[in-house]
């Protein structure tokens, strides 16, 4: 069983350090992967309203919990409200929505996806485009949507809620302006866009950084640096950029369906890395993004103009 830290938040709830993503984990593999990773010692499990997988995340769960390998409190559930659901009015629905799909009665940590907001038309149209291919954008403002996102603490549907994709001054207008301060922002986050900058900011306002996209989708591999270090604490290369995103005081949250990759990856709290090789992960920083967003560019909220 891996044994993982875990985190206070600034509501005083606790959050594993380390969590499975699930994005692309469906059907009967993505279950089984769930209940592996349960089995091997992950209690922080990631998903959202956009993967259309969180029936297999409830169900994994559930299915342990009535094995009485786990109980509910034991696991920490995060999904994420979608960008049509950004109307105050909508925001409620949606958070239900995603309820029903997993077959729990609250959600740990609600999470807004990104703070631009898209056209509703209906439930199945997630990416609603422009004539010209473009994300078919609205203007409505993402500390409306916030405070919506506030009552669903109210109702006890959720325990925290949390923002994804923001920049700084995102971070900062939501902290100050609102009643229920958020408790994560989840951002894209590995050795080769390793958010420093963000993580400090976020820090100081006690906003705790969750990491997707923690491994680069294997860029890594290509640098001879990663390697060298990964032999000298005989470890794979994955799990330095893991340690290292750790040890940068971010939650990282790869996604496999690989059981040995899965066991890998959360085994990483044997050791820790030496302030030289730090260096030399520090190094691979080139702040080049997989998660664009690039056809909402033009939305008002887009968040990836400024630096960080």
């Amino acid at each position: 069983m891996a044994n993982v830290p875990v985190i206070t938040l600034n509501n005083g709830l606790k959050m594993p350090a380390f969590g499975l993503g699930t994005y692309g984990l469906k059907g009967g593999e993505g279950i089984a992967a769930i209940k592996k990773a349960i089995d091997i010692g992950y209690r922080h499990f990631d998903t959202a309203f956009l993967y259309n997988n969180e029936q297999e995340v409830g169900e994994a769960i559930r299915d342990k919990i009535s094995e009485d390998i786990i109980s509910r409190s034991d696991v920490f559930v995060v999904t994420k409200l979608w960008c049509t659901f950004h109307e105050p009015e909508r925001v409620e629905y949606a958070c239900r929505k995603s309820l029903e799909n997993l077959g729990l009665d609250y959600i740990d940590l609600y999470i807004m996806h990104f703070p631009v907001g898209f056209v509703y038309h209906d439930d199945e149209t997630p990416w609603p485009k422009n004539a010209d291919g473009t994300q078919e954008a609205n203007d409505v403002d993402y500390l409306e949507t916030w405070r919506a996102m506030e009552k669903l603490v109210d109702l006890g549907l959720v325990k925290s809620i949390g923002l994804s994709n923001f920049n700084s001054e995102q971070v900062d207008r939501v902290v100050n302006e609102s009643r229920i301060k958020p408790v994560s922002n989840q951002v894209e986050c590995s050795p080769i866009i390793n958010q420093k900058k963000l993580t400090a900011f976020c820090k100081e306002r006690e906003v705790i950084i969750i990491a997707y996209c923690p491994l680069a989708r294997q860029q890594f591999n290509k640098r001879k640096e990663v390697h060298d270090i990964a032999i000298k604490y005989n470890k794979t290369p994955a799990q330095i950029c893991l340690k290292y995103l750790v040890e940068l005081g971010v939650v990282p949250i790869p996604k496999s369906a690989n059981e040995e990759r899965i066991l890998q990856n959360i085994s990483i709290f044997d050791f820790k890395l030496s302030k030289e090789d730090i260096k030399v992960m520090d190094s691979l920083n080139t702040n080049e993004r997989i998660v664009k967003l690039s056809d909402a560019k033009h939305a008002k909220y887009w968040p990836f103009g400024l630096e960080f």
